[in-house]
């Protein structure tokens, strides 16, 4: 695993153009050489499952692999795997309210429906591919798709590398596990990659669905059990790994999060188990967000 120093960050911060453009590239390069692949083996394995932890960068890199893959002549098409989660039943809302409802678990998806879809898409046969209204937690009319030889179909969810969400799918799919798999340093201490990836979080959610910080924060141990239950056993399945860290990311992040952070060690009674993320954050020199590219991950938390 990768580990980058904060004094080497911190060294670049001048140059913040030249460290911007190297760490894209590394990112790009990664998509790249798996989208060759893919695309070599198209007719043989014409489905792509992208799996990986929260807060990892799948819908990012499903888009661009999917680009890439366009630009090549193949067409493409993306879907999500939370289509294919079922309503929740009355018991099931009643445990959502007491907070004991496991919004992580396989047992969230109709499998029987996505190995159905998998295997007709494998054999070019037209699908209604279903749509799920998460609001009112129910299923909602979807849309067809249909495919010709030649065609890959990209699915991206975090159970995408469970055989027992996908079935028999091996010898007609290829595999992407994505996640932040570097480290940062800083004074012999280490910075666990599901700190980045839970920076990641604290910002969507404080922009975007209206979290706190500390909101966030209790979420996220719930995610990272799932994580260790249900999406970690499966990583070694997949056929390409991708390392979604962007190295400026963190110093993009610094003081979109500082504050909010302070406030948070002032009275969230389990913030101890979060500030190193505050500690590496300060050790670090700022970069705007202003030069952080329209079609760089990043882009995918901050908007």
């Amino acid at each position: 695993m990768k580990c980058i120093p904060v004094k080497e960050l911190n060294s670049k911060a001048g140059e913040a153009q030249e460290l911007v453009l190297e760490a894209e590239n590394l990112y790009a390069d990664q998509i790249s050489r798996a989208a060759h692949r893919i695309y070599r083996e198209r007719r043989e394995r014409p489905i792509v499952l992208i799996s990986g932890p929260s807060g990892s960068g799948k819908t990012t890199t499903a888009g661009r692999l999917q680009r890439l893959l366009e630009d090549n002549g193949c067409r493409a098409h993306t879907i999500s795997m939370d289509n294919y989660f079922l309503p929740l039943t009355e018991e099931e809302k009643q445990l959502a309210e007491q907070g004991r409802f496991d919004f992580e678990s396989p047992k969230r998806l109709d499998t029987e429906l996505f190995k159905a879809h998998l295997e007709k898409l494998s054999r070019c046969e037209e699908i209604d591919v279903p749509a799920f209204d998460f609001a009112k937690q129910e299923r909602c009319p979807g849309m067809p798709l249909s495919c010709k030889p030649g065609d890959i179909v990209i699915m991206e969810g975090i159970h995408a590398l469970n055989p027992d969400v996908t079935g028999h799918s091996d010898s007609y799919t290829n595999r992407v596990y994505v996640s932040v798999r570097t480290r940062l340093e800083h004074d012999g201490e280490l910075l666990h990659p599901s700190k980045i990836r839970l920076m990641r979080r604290l910002i969507r959610d404080k922009l975007y669905r209206g979290r706190s910080i500390t909101e966030t924060m209790d979420f996220f141990r719930s995610v990272e059990r799932g994580e260790n239950l249900y999406i970690m056993p499966y990583k070694h399945r997949a056929s390409f790994d991708i390392d979604t860290f962007i190295e400026y990311e963190p110093m993009v992040y610094r003081d979109i999060l500082l504050a909010g952070l302070g406030k948070a060690a002032e009275s969230y009674e389990n913030y101890a188990h979060y500030a190193d993320i505050e500690k590496f954050l300060r050790a670090l020199k700022p970069v705007s967000p202003d030069i952080v590219p329209d079609n760089s991950l990043i882009r995918e938390f901050i908007g």
